[in-house]
C-alpha cells in the first residue's frame, strides 16, 4: 500500500503543526478529519479564538472535530466512523489508549527533540536553555507512556550559538513537516524498523522537557551570564525570560521581557542587575560573573523595541537596576 491510499486522521493545535498537516494536503495525502481544540475565549472582547490548525483545515475544507474531552463516547464513536488507517500526531495533547490504538497502523506523533532525550511538553525551550548545540525532531508510535514509544525515524540539526528557541522553531517546523510525510509512506509500505527507546539509551543521563511556568522565566542575575543568556535564547519570543527594572530610590518596578542579549567584555565588578548605559546606544547588566549587553527588549505597556530605540524614550534608566 502507498501512503497515498491510506486514510489519515490528523491530530494538532498550533502553528508547528500547520506545516505538516499542509505538507500532508499539498501532497495529495487523504486526510479525512482533523482533531484540534475548541475555540478559546481570548482577548479583551472575548473573541473566540480559533487555532492555527483549524483555521487551516476551514480553510481548505476538511472535516474537523474539536472534543472536550478525548474519551467522550459521542466523540469517540465520531472518531470510529471515519475509519482511519493512521493517525498523526503534531503538537498536540495526551492522548487515551482507546484513541491511539483505533487505527489498523496505529498512531504516531512527531517530537520535537531527539528522542529519548527531552520528552516532555517543551523540549525546544529547554535544549537551549541548557545550551546543547544539536537538536533535532523524532517520530515515534504512541504507547502507554508520554514519548516513550519506538523510534521510527530522526533528524538532527545544530543550534548555534545565538539561536533563539523561535529560530529552531522555525527550522525544525519545515523539517518535521517532511519527516511526516517520510513517516507516513514507511508505515504505509511497511518500509521502516521501529526501535525502542530502550536500545538505545546509554549512560547519558535522560533530560525532560517539562511545561514552562513563569516562574521558570524569571531571570536570576546572580547566576552566571552564559546560564542568563541560554535562558533568554530558550524562551525568546516565547513566553520570554522576564525579570523587573527597579528604580534605586523609590523602589518603583516596571515589569520587563527579555528577547536578546550578547555577552559583553567588561572588567569592572558589580553587584548582579547594575545597569550600565550611555543613555544612546547600549544597555549591560551585571551578572554573577561577567556582564550581558541587552539588544531586545519589552517593559510593561509598551512594545518589543530594540535597546537604542528603547532609549530614546527612557533615558532614566541609569536610575534603575535590573532585579
Amino acid at each position: 500500500m502507498q501512503g497515498k491510499e491510506l486514510r489519515i486522521v490528523f491530530m494538532g493545535t498550533p502553528d508547528f503543526a500547520v506545516a505538516s498537516l499542509k505538507a500532508l494536503v499539498e501532497g495529495g495525502y487523504s486526510i479525512i478529519g482533523v482533531i484540534t481544540s475548541p475555540d478559546k475565549l481570548a482577548g479583551r472582547g472575548k473573541k473566540l479564538n480559533e487555532s492555527a490548525v483549524k483555521k487551516y483545515a476551514v480553510a481548505n475544507n476538511l472535516n474537523v472535530l474539536q472534543p472536550e474531552k478525548l474519551k467522550n463516547p459521542e466523540f469517540l464513536n465520531e472518531l470510529k466512523k471515519l475509519q482511519a488507517d493512521l493517525q498523526v500526531v503534531v503538537a498536540f495533547r495526551m492522548l487515551p489508549e482507546v484513541v491511539w490504538n483505533m487505527p489498523k497502523l496505529g498512531t504516531f506523533n512527531l517530537h520535537g527533540s531527539l528522542l529519548p532525550q527531552y520528552r516532555g511538553a517543551a523540549p525546544l525551550n529547554w535544549a537551549v536553555i541548557n545550551g546543547e548545540t544539536k537538536t533535532g525532531v523524532t517520530t515515534f508510535l504512541l504507547d502507554h507512556k508520554i514519548d516513550t514509544g519506538k523510534i521510527i525515524f530522526k533528524r538532527e540539526i545544530q543550534i548555534g550559538e545565538n539561536d533563539t528557541v523561535g529560530d529552531i522553531h522555525d527550522g525544525l517546523m519545515v523539517i518535521g513537516a517532511k519527516l511526516v510525510v517520510k513517516t507516513v509512506d514507511a508505515l504505509a509500505n511497511g518500509n521502516y524498523e521501529a526501535v525502542a527507546q530502550l536500545g538505545i539509551m546509554d549512560e547519558t543521563e535522560i533530560k525532560h522537557a517539562p511545561k514552562i511556568f513563569k516562574d521558570d522565566c524569571k531571570i536570576d542575575w546572580a547566576k552566571d551570564c552564559e546560564l542568563i543568556r541560554n535562558l533568554i535564547r530558550g524562551l525568546s519570543p516565547y513566553p520570554a525570560a522576564w525579570t523587573k527594572l527597579v528604580h534605586k530610590d523609590s523602589g518603583k518596578e516596571i515589569p520587563t521581557k527579555l528577547f536578546f542579549a550578547k555577552l559583553f567584555l567588561f572588567e569592572e565588578k558589580a553587584e548582579p542587575g547594575t545597569i550600565k548605559t550611555d543613555n544612546k546606544t547600549f544597555v549591560n547588566v551585571a551578572c554573577k560573573q561577567g556582564w550581558l549587553q541587552i539588544t531586545d527588549l519589552q517593559i510593561a505597556g509598551k512594545k518589543r523595541m530594540k535597546v537604542g530605540d528603547f532609549l530614546r524614550g527612557f533615558q532614566q534608566i541609569g536610575e534603575f537596576r535590573f532585579v
